[in-house]
């Protein structure tokens, strides 16, 4: 069990393994009017409960680097311009979903079911809060593409609301059965 105060090895590479995974959950996509569905938010979820709030959103901050530094890891590409996007809110959902979802999940050494139920509801209602609001304003004040809130949530809500409810239980599950192999203390912090 890591108990120090440091990213040390084993931490840089279970962060790049989950960064690598939601990179791939990025290039696994259906399209939808709005927001195309992917399997990011499943590998963010599993960031957040696995690794906890600092490694979680460390994996997502650097995802997000390496995508706003130019390489398509977004399930629409990639490159600075990308913030300009209606669904880049939901990017920037991801990194801060993740650290909430760790942080309800850490606060206690061995999680319960329902907690990590919890968190990944909380996280994703996170990503949900920033992702409908940066595509309101992108789509009504960038792009002068007038967006209803009426609109706006059933595109960017209602529509994959269903699919989210299974990644959210799809992450606590998997993270139950995953988390003996990580072998990470969620009760320490980075």
């Amino acid at each position: 069990m890591m108990r120090n105060n440091s990213l040390n090895l084993r931490s840089l590479a279970l962060c790049s393994l989950f960064t690598a995974l939601i990179v791939v959950g990025a290039l696994v996509k259906i399209p939808l009017p709005g927001i195309p569905f992917t399997l990011q938010t499943l590998f963010v979820l599993l960031a957040g409960l696995l690794l906890g709030s600092k490694r979680g959103a460390i994996a997502v901050l650097v995802y997000i680097f390496i995508g706003l530094s130019g390489l398509p890891v977004f399930s629409g590409g990639g490159g600075l311009l990308y913030v300009l996007k209606p669904s880049f809110g939901y990017i920037i959902g991801f990194a801060l979903g993740a650290f909430v979802i760790g942080w309800i999940a850490e606060r206690k050494s061995e999680p319960s079911t329902l907690r990590l139920m919890i968190a990944a509801i909380m996280g994703t209602a996170v990503i949900y809060a920033l992702g409908l609001t940066w595509y309101y304003w992108i789509a009504n004040y960038y792009l002068n593409t007038p967006m209803g809130v009426g609109a706006l949530m059933v595109s960017g809500f209602l529509m994959t609301l269903p699919a989210d409810i299974i990644k959210i239980g799809l992450s606590v599950v998997l993270a139950k059965r995953l988390a003996p192999f990580i072998h990470l203390d969620m009760c320490k912090e980075v």
